[in-house]
């Protein structure tokens, strides 16, 4: 599984949601913004543009623009390092502001139905895209996850 095939599974309305969740000043601060600005194929980059860019991203997450979704997916996830130290803080993976070391082996703290257990216990405290979004991508880049991870209603 991909990063792109997490935003397909997750679903257009969700993806939405995620694009208006996006931070301006934290892709400022994390020197993203110009970045996403041209992957985005926007003159500039504002909440505006976001959403009017949301039916040209989805038709790229359709067709599998793997590199575009890395770096969307990297840009909301910036906008929400508050969700992922809490996350990582909650799992006690060893990380600094939300980032762990490289040569850490972080498939050791995710053990049997983590991602249960922290949908469970962020549900309410975390928008649901969001939260769907951050578990699904910490398991492809550390267990190389090969299923999506969508909660039963």
């Amino acid at each position: 599984m991909q990063v792109s095939d997490i935003f397909a599974g997750l679903g257009e309305e969700r993806f939405r949601e995620l694009l208006r969740a996006v931070s301006l000043g934290k892709l400022k601060t994390f020197q993203l913004y110009e970045r996403v600005k041209a992957r985005l194929r926007v003159q500039k980059l504002n909440t505006e543009t976001l959403r009017k860019a949301a039916p040209s991203a989805w038709r790229r997450i359709e067709e599998r623009d793997e590199e575009f979704s890395t770096e969307l997916a990297q840009a909301i996830l910036v906008s929400h390092m508050d969700l992922i130290v809490a996350v990582l803080g909650f799992l006690e993976i060893p990380n600094e502001d939300g980032f762990f070391a490289k040569d850490l082996d972080a498939t050791t703290y995710l053990t049997e139905g983590w991602r249960e257990r922290v949908h469970a216990h962020f549900k309410e405290q975390f928008p649901e895209s969001l939260l769907l979004l951050y578990i699904n991508h910490l398991a492809v880049e550390v267990q190389k996850a090969e299923s999506l991870f969508v909660p039963a209603a």
